[in-house]
């Protein structure tokens, strides 16, 4: 049976006679391709490795989030999610069993990514009483000009950018480690030297 790479399904190689200038052909194969892809490949495994340690340092907090999901036993599946980012995170970084590593992650980021559009923030941040209190003149020692400007809505402008954000970090995480899971790590990555990745 005959190994298919990515590199034979999409032509990732630089067409010179696509190129404006020719000559960068090869700088392009042979650095600035790999560089970028390595590149991006360190960015995705720190923040994975960063949010793992983060929940590493108290594996059980998420328990009663992953249950609300329908992830029983929570005891089991939040410290599975800190150690999946943590160790997954260091693997995709050093280009290490890159594929299942960010697959694991690519199915708990699109989970994070559901979420987020399930679960919008509420449509306001104050309470009546809250909205109340921001139109008498005590508010304006607690709050600057800018910040009452923001509230006046009840914070549902922000709260929208905040809903935003949510999904577009999500989706872009989603994403990235989606690539790697497809492609994997790479011509600068252990896989590539162990000469077998899956």
């Amino acid at each position: 049976m005959t190994h298919i790479a990515a590199t034979d399904i999409i032509d990732v190689s630089a067409d010179q006679k696509r190129l404006f200038i020719p000559a960068l052909a090869g700088f392009y194969d042979t650095f600035a391709k790999p560089f970028a892809w390595t590149a991006l490949r360190l960015a995705v495994g720190a923040v994975l490795a960063y949010e793992g340690w983060v929940k590493m340092n108290n594996p059980m907090a998420l328990s009663g989030f992953v249950e609300s999901l329908g992830f029983y036993p929570g005891w089991l599946w939040s410290p599975a999610m800190a150690a999946v980012n943590l160790v997954g995170g260091i693997c995709i970084m050093l280009g290490l069993l890159t594929r299942p590593w960010a697959l694991a992650n690519t199915f708990m980021l699109g989970v994070t990514l559901w979420y987020h559009q399930i679960n919008p923030y509420g449509p306001t941040f104050l309470t009546p009483e809250g909205m109340q209190f921001l139109a008498t003149p005590e508010a304006a020692q607690y709050f600057t000009g800018a910040g009452m400007k923001q509230l006046a809505d009840g914070g549902a402008k922000f709260l929208g950018t905040v809903q935003g954000k949510a999904i577009f970090a999500s989706l872009f995480w989603t994403g990235a480690c989606g690539l790697y899971a497809a492609f994997g790590g790479g011509a600068w990555s252990v896989d590539k030297r162990l000469k077998k990745e899956f």
